[in-house]
């Protein structure tokens, strides 16, 4: 195996079409416990993987190396094997900017809500400083460190302007759920929602609903699978492909628009 995506559940991933589109060359599924993931690591048998949920701050231990970028957000998600030495990048940050920037979704001066705190939860906020948001708040079921309930968001915090779904809450298969109800959000303009199975989540729909713009992450994993080629071979893409592997993509779902 030379490169692949290591997670625990990848039954909803569409990580081997968009990879395999970019670069004509096998790119494997490998759904790891949390053994086999230690014995995956340790062993460096690939020329560079992408890491999902929940091992992307896990894998920093394994790692000789930390990209500046993955080093501030805590969080990797591609990591290429140079004779033996890994280095960790993370490629989220790439994907998540060029999906508000795509979408036109300003968040300078705006009040932002990320929901849940992992490792994607720690690229919104990276993200969100970059684009200069005003003030930037995590809610978590498991608040802790700054970190704010859901019962708190509820009633201190509904004139939030931006809303990032960071969690896997409303992911295939569990499509009926969501991590928040946004009917009390009146100030909401926006919601980004990194789920990208399905293509509408519940809490999208419901944004939609609601006459708020939402956007799913379909188009953020094509660009940050992009950038993760680049840094895999050491070559630089032109973003058109984004765009291209993104309307594939879609037409393969069955969508007729993007």
């Amino acid at each position: 195996m030379r490169y692949g995506l290591i997670g625990e559940k990848l039954g909803h991933s569409y990580s081997k079409i968009i990879h395999e589109r970019i670069i004509n060359e096998p790119y494997d599924l490998i759904p790891l416990d949390n053994e086999e993931f230690d014995k995956f690591m340790r062993k460096k048998e690939f020329a560079g993987i992408n890491v999902t949920i929940p091992y992307k701050q896990k894998v920093i231990a394994y790692l000789d190396e930390l990209d500046p970028l993955a080093k501030k957000i805590g969080a990797v998600n591609t990591v290429v094997n140079k004779n033996g030495r890994l280095t960790g990048y993370n490629t989220d940050f790439y994907g998540l900017k060029y999906l508000f920037n795509r979408n036109n979704i300003s968040v300078n001066q705006k009040k932002c809500l990320i929901l849940g705190n992992g490792g994607t939860s720690q690229t919104a906020r990276t993200v969100l400083e970059t684009l200069g948001a005003k003030e930037i708040l995590t809610v978590s079921r498991n608040p802790a460190g700054g970190v704010i309930s859901y019962e708190d968001c509820r009633q201190n915090h509904t004139d939030a302007e931006i809303i990032v779904n960071t969690t896997p809450v409303g992911m295939y298969p569990n499509m009926d759920a969501s991590p928040l109800d946004l009917t009390p959000f009146k100030s909401c303009i926006a919601v980004v929602d990194v789920i990208f199975n399905p293509l509408k989540t519940k809490l999208a729909q419901q944004a939609e609903s609601l006459g708020i713009k939402a956007v799913t992450g379909l188009v953020m994993l094509v660009a940050q699978a992009k950038q993760a080629q680049e840094h895999f071979r050491g070559i630089k893409l032109d973003d058109d492909i984004i765009e291209t592997i993104t309307e594939e993509l879609l037409k393969h779902l069955g969508y007729e628009n993007v």
